[in-house]
């Protein structure tokens, strides 16, 4: 039977039925390798993550992403070297998903720190449909790839344009998210907001770490909204990046804000440590638009109180990403079909 666009997005509904009907037994082994992989990805949170890939993988919303593009399945399949990242569990199934979409045969660089979900992941997926073996391969070295989407951190990306440049690629490096405050928001939206900040530990490029304020107290008011997250601190990993950022800023005598899990301090800074937030003051959207413009190659998304900043999101949605929302505004599925 043909691998059709149809069959494919079918089979990958299943798969998202699947992980609702997974057993309790199933699904606590699952999250203790995750965990056991990764003392970052504490089961709390890798259950967010499988929430948004579920979220991903239902049939009418694939439906409707595939049907924005013309994709006719290639005869013959490029090969596509895909590193992936290893900053939230999960993180790179996307690229992954718009490989198999494609018809590209998928060659998988897994981040050390993220060996477990995506595998777990393909295995039930070629259980459901097995000619998706046909697409995925496990790699350790990529050479000889047709193109490459490669994500890692500024020091990383100089290493993938050297060895990947010259062919088809998507290079993305740090970016980090922002927030834009205005004076009008309740408790309840700096609590959605303390949420950007700080879930995954505040580890992906989606989770916001400067805030863009046009007066003082809106900074206080946040410090205070934010005691909704001061569950960060049992995890000894955030625990003790804390400990070290706050012993910086006290032996420097450097300005700062301190609510007992979370530090503000002022600065042009456009990614902050973990347990950090930087803070800038801002005189008026327009030209606060402009400096955004200017460092678009540093921001990964934006979000402002019911999303009243142009090109914003709403508080507490970075974390959810719908298919069409592309790392770096790359759309990675037109990249791949645009190699056929």
């Amino acid at each position: 039977m043909a691998f059709t666009l149809e069959h494919r997005i079918q089979a990958l509904g299943t798969l998202g039925t699947l992980l609702e009907e997974i057993s309790a037994e199933e699904h606590e082994s699952l999250l203790r390798k995750v965990w056991g992989n990764n003392p970052w990805f504490v089961p709390q949170q890798a259950i967010l993550s499988i929430q948004g890939i579920k979220a991903f993988l239902d049939t009418d919303k694939l439906s409707k992403w595939t049907s924005s593009y013309s994709i006719n399945l290639p005869s013959q399949p490029k090969s596509i070297g895909l590193v992936l990242a290893g900053n939230i569990p999960g993180v790179g199934f996307h690229d992954l998903l718009c490989v198999l979409v494609s018809g590209h045969k998928a060659h998988i660089k897994l981040s050390s720190t993220d060996s477990v979900l995506i595998p777990w992941l393909i295995d039930k997926l070629i259980t459901i449909e097995p000619q998706f073996a046909k697409q995925v391969n496990w790699a350790e070295r990529l050479q000889g790839m047709d193109a490459y989407i490669a994500t890692g951190s500024n020091n990383s990306a100089r290493y993938f344009h050297y060895y990947f440049g010259q062919y088809p690629h998507i290079i993305r490096k740090n970016r980090s998210s922002v927030a834009i405050l205005d004076g009008k928001e309740t408790t309840s939206d700096l609590e959605r907001l303390s949420t950007d900040v700080l879930q995954y530990f505040g580890l992906g490029c989606r989770n916001v770490s400067k805030i863009f304020v046009s007066d003082y107290q809106q900074v206080m008011d946040f410090l205070k909204a934010s005691d909704s997250m001061k569950q960060v601190m049992d995890h000894h990993k955030y625990a003790n990046n804390y400990d070290y950022n706050k012993s910086i800023y006290l032996v420097n005598n450097e300005p700062h804000l301190d609510n007992g899990f979370l530090l503000m301090r002022e600065s042009n800074e456009w990614v902050s440590p973990i347990s950090v937030v930087h803070y800038s003051y801002y005189t008026d959207p327009a030209s606060l638009s402009e400096t955004f413009q200017t460092a678009s190659d540093n921001i990964q998304c934006s979000v402002s109180r019911n999303g009243w900043f142009p090109g914003s999101l709403e508080f507490g949605t970075t974390q959810c990403p719908g298919l069409s929302d592309y790392a770096d505004n790359m759309d990675t599925l037109e990249f791949l079909l645009s190699l056929t």
